[in-house]
This record gives structure tokens, sequence and C-alpha cells, in this order.
């Protein structure tokens, strides 16, 4: 078992050493054909971000997102943002254009789970320590679900947001895939305009985008920017 990195459909995969990700190849011509994509179990934050990762990511893996997110505190937060999720799947999938079917699998919603992780960093800054034991979390349940159910490799679609660490959230999947012994896609997704096009595809869809990340201390800190006049993120 190493964490060196392998270039297994994008060249920043990072490979625990035990699940390939090659898929199946045919040597046609004195090359290699793909004939089997490999797997990947994609964590999502939400409907909009996860369109332009979809959109980049299909052509090399046949894609199944994993909505997890015991951290939105508000319960009815919630059901807005699994419905735009939901919606984004089924508008995606009937399209014309798509290169295959993307499905979707909804992790258990607890937002006693979020509460219990972050004991202790209540007064923590946004984008310190509360947050690095948040995305651990959601990573962890996405890579263990990946596991259980055979997926090639996990990733997040959290690294689209121009407000995420995407070095930490890297390091995080990277230990993670150590642990389970699946692959970690460590991919810059706001990279090439990833957030621009987010937000484009997710107005085209017509989703509901919210204003804040998901817990109850982020809609704090929203709700004091827009006070202060400051754009809400």
């Amino acid at each position: 078992m190493n964490g060196k990195k392998r270039a297994y459909g994008a060249e920043n995969t990072i490979d625990a050493g035990t699940f390939g990700a090659r898929g199946a190849f045919e040597r046609a011509d004195g090359g290699e054909k793909l004939l089997d994509k490999p797997s990947l179990l994609l964590h999502s934050c939400c409907g909009p971000c996860s369109t332009s990762v979809v959109e980049r990511l299909m052509s090399r893996y046949r894609v199944t997102i994993f909505f997890y997110n015991p951290n939105i505190s508000d319960e009815e937060e919630y059901g807005r943002r699994r419905a735009a999720q939901l919606d984004f799947v089924e508008r995606y999938n009937g399209s014309a254009d798509k290169p295959d079917t993307l499905h979707c699998i909804e992790g258990k919603y607890d937002s006693e789970v979020f509460e219990a992780a972050i004991v202790g960093l209540e007064t923590a800054p946004e984008g310190g320590a509360r947050c690095r034991v948040c995305f651990r979390l959601r990573l962890e349940k996405t890579a263990e679900t990946a596991v259980l159910r055979g997926f090639d490799s996990f990733a997040t679609t959290l690294t689209v947001s121009p407000h995420k660490d995407c070095e930490t959230i890297a390091r995080i999947g990277g230990e993670l895939a150590l642990r389970y012994r699946v692959s970690y896609l460590a991919e810059n997704f706001r990279k090439d305009d990833g957030y621009r096009r987010a937000v484009e595809l997710s107005k085209r869809y017509g989703l509901y985008r919210q204003t804040y990340c998901g817990c109850r201390f982020s809609a704090c800190a929203a709700e004091r920017k827009a006070v202060s006049g400051h754009a809400v993120p």
C-alpha cells in the first residue's frame, strides 16, 4: 500500500495501491481503446456545484453522485438542496447530449452527527479547524461507501468552490484513500473556470442556489456579511 499518484483517467488520482481504476482495455491497431470507464463516487455538497464537475468527469468515469451533508443545520434547507440535486440528475439524464447516465445515492441525513464531530470547535473561525473536521466527516463517509459498493475511486465537488481550501481537501482525501484502500481523485474543479461554469449551468437548469455553506455557523457568517453590505458567497 502506498500513497503515490498514478494517472488513471486523471493525472492526480491518488491510488491506495489496492483498487485499480483503469477500466477494461482492448488492443486495436497498436494502441489501447477504453471499453469500460472506471467508476467514481462523487460526493456532492449541492446540486449547483455538481453541474460543472459532472460535465467534466462523465467522459472519463461512470459517475454516481453521493449526496451526504449532515453539516446542513436546517432541515428545510436540507430539503431544498436535496431537491435541487435530484432535479439536476433528472434534467441531466433527460438531455440529449449526455455521454452516460448519471446515478445518485443519498446518505443518511442526521445533523447531530455533524454537531457531535465539531464539539469544542464552535468558536473556530470560518475556514479553520471546524471546516476541516466537516470536510473529513463527509469525505470519510464517501470513502467508506465507495469501498462497500465497489467503486474504483471517490472525489468531491467541494473543490469547485472559491471559498474552500483545495489543498486541505486533497490532503484529507489522500489520507482516507490510504486508510480505506480506494483511489481518491484529487482534482481542483474550480480550475479552468469551473466555478463560473457551475453558476452558468445551475442557472440554465433553474436550480436553487444557496447563500451559505450549510452549517449554522456559516449561516450566521452570511447574515453578518449581508448586514454589513458585503457580498454573500
